[in-house]
């Protein structure tokens, strides 16, 4: 109908086919509910076609979350998936034992983050299917009323083989576009196996362990603002001693002041003598004793302690677990031992340089920007999913590390050459200092170097050769085989 309007005012003369005179065979109803080979049996159909509703995880409706209840009900973890992987479960049951092809338009957050492991492992083992063509993210405007305007991808699948599979990239102005024929499609859309990367509890490499900040559970009783902070200093003097500056990923990232009154340290006796803070103390315990949450009520006979405490005694690395999708990097840093940084940042406590200029390097990024969750659009970065699984340098030699790390060092020595700027500002992609700029590129390259001596380009070539390499270092390793004994002859 559309097209008739169109075609109506480019010619001048109204063109209508209203009522429609030929009637295709149409079924209302709740498509995840609906027996799909009753409507249409499997033996008269093709191809299955569709674009399902982006609803996220979250933000389900109690019908919605009943709905995949049943769609996915073999599925462990199911509620962390979005609705539209309904659709890939019921089309998955469909197809089962025919050539029958499939093509949907979806929300690019099932190719990210934890929901990989699992819809595509549930969709490769227990369906037996495999990605045949891939339209890899882009930029995509319905033209129904509420213009709905989502990041997208396309994906093909069935379970018969075909040898020519093709991989769709955009560029991001969303213009031009690149098509690559290759072996496999991984469920990241890139050329790989049928390899979903879950969470993995220690690191896959040789690398110090990453941790989560400290959580207070306190009401807000034990956080202040510099302000809150003065008034409260003016009723308790005694308390200053155990005031320590607070981070969290808003904090660090944008330069804004917090503080943290830390009683786990002072003694009973002088606590005792601090009024204010024996009222915070005891506003604490009552919070937590009336929480219906077991491990909330548990801690309520410890107020004075946090419910997670993470204070490590030398200087730390701090990562943020949310940080803008604008930002070519992940800005992170050393944090000394006396400021207190919260559960909503990831720490390394043993990490050096080393370890911080692989973390802030392009092919880093590459595997953030592919593997982590996302917050909106906003990176979520997992100690357990891109921290734990990240493919470090096999075999760097000594001169590639020290370049690494004299390329590490200049990123921090230019970053603090702004002290009045924040890395909310050294590093929005407008106004990020060109010096800086150029510190991060000798970085990449430097890192690079550590992976393979001929030059990564983009993103797309360093995360297929990093999951090549993860591919390497998970694969088991095949026994060898011990010699046969030799057997004395008989004399």
């Amino acid at each position: 109908h559309q097209m008739n309007l169109r075609l109506s005012a480019t010619f001048g003369q109204y063109y209508v086919r209203l009522p429609l005179t030929k009637s295709p065979t149409i079924v209302h109803g709740n498509a995840l509910r609906l027996d799909w080979k009753k409507i249409l049996p499997p033996n008269q159909c093709r191809f299955v076609l569709g674009n399902p509703p982006f609803v996220g995880a979250k933000y389900q409706t109690a019908s919605q979350r009943d709905d995949m209840k049943l769609a996915a009900k073999d599925v462990r973890n199911s509620g962390l998936l979005d609705y539209v992987t309904g659709w890939y479960f019921k089309a998955a049951d469909y197809i089962n034992g025919t050539g029958i092809s499939v093509g949907f338009v979806s929300t690019n957050s099932i190719t990210q983050g934890e929901q990989v492991g699992l819809l595509w492992n549930a969709l490769f083992q227990k369906h037996g299917v495999s990605i045949q063509f891939a339209h890899r993210t882009f930029s995509w405007e319905s033209e129904a009323r509420g213009k709905a305007h989502v990041h997208v991808v396309i994906i093909g699948f069935g379970q018969h083989a075909k040898n020519h599979k093709r991989i769709y990239d955009y560029d991001a102005t969303g213009g031009g576009v690149s098509v690559t024929n290759v072996q496999s499609i991984s469920p990241y859309l890139i050329e790989g196996p049928n390899l979903a990367i879950t969470n993995r509890q220690k690191p896959l490499c040789d690398v110090p362990p990453i941790e989560i900040g400290n959580k207070p559970i306190d009401d807000g009783n034990y956080l202040f603002t510099p302000a809150e902070k003065e008034i409260f200093l003016r009723r308790e003097p005694a308390a200053a001693p155990y005031f320590r500056r607070w981070l969290g990923s808003k904090e660090f990232i944008n330069g804004i002041e917090r503080w943290c009154l830390w009683l786990g340290d002072c003694p009973p006796k002088k606590l005792r003598q601090m009024p204010e803070a024996m009222k915070r103390v005891k506003n604490v315990r009552a919070f937590r004793d009336a929480s219906k949450s077991g491990p909330t009520k548990k801690i309520a006979d410890k107020p004075t302690s946090f419910h997670v405490e993470n204070m490590p005694a030398k200087s730390y690395l701090l990562i943020p677990r949310v940080s803008s999708e604008r930002r070519r990097y992940v800005p992170i840093g050393f944090i000394q031992p006396e400021v207190l940084t919260s559960d909503a940042c990831l720490i390394v406590p043993d990490a050096v340089l080393w370890h911080f200029g692989v973390l802030s390097s392009a092919m880093h990024m590459a595997w953030v920007r592919q593997i982590c969750g996302r917050l909106e659009s906003r990176y979520r970065y997992s100690g357990k999913l891109v921290y734990n699984n990240y493919p470090w340098p096999e075999k760097p030699t000594a001169k590639q590390r020290a370049a690494v790390e004299a390329a590490a060092q200049r990123v921090l020595e230019i970053r603090a050459e702004f002290p009045e700027s924040t890395l909310a500002d050294l590093y929005d992609p407008l106004v990020m200092p060109a010096r800086l700029v150029r510190a991060h590129t000798t970085l990449d390259r430097a890192v690079d170097r550590c992976y393979r001596s001929q030059p990564l380009t983009f993103d797309r070539q360093r995360i297929e050769f990093l999951f090549a390499l993860y591919e390497k270092f998970t694969s088991p390793l095949i026994k060898p085989v011990p010699p046969a004994r030799k057997t004395r002859k008989p004399k």
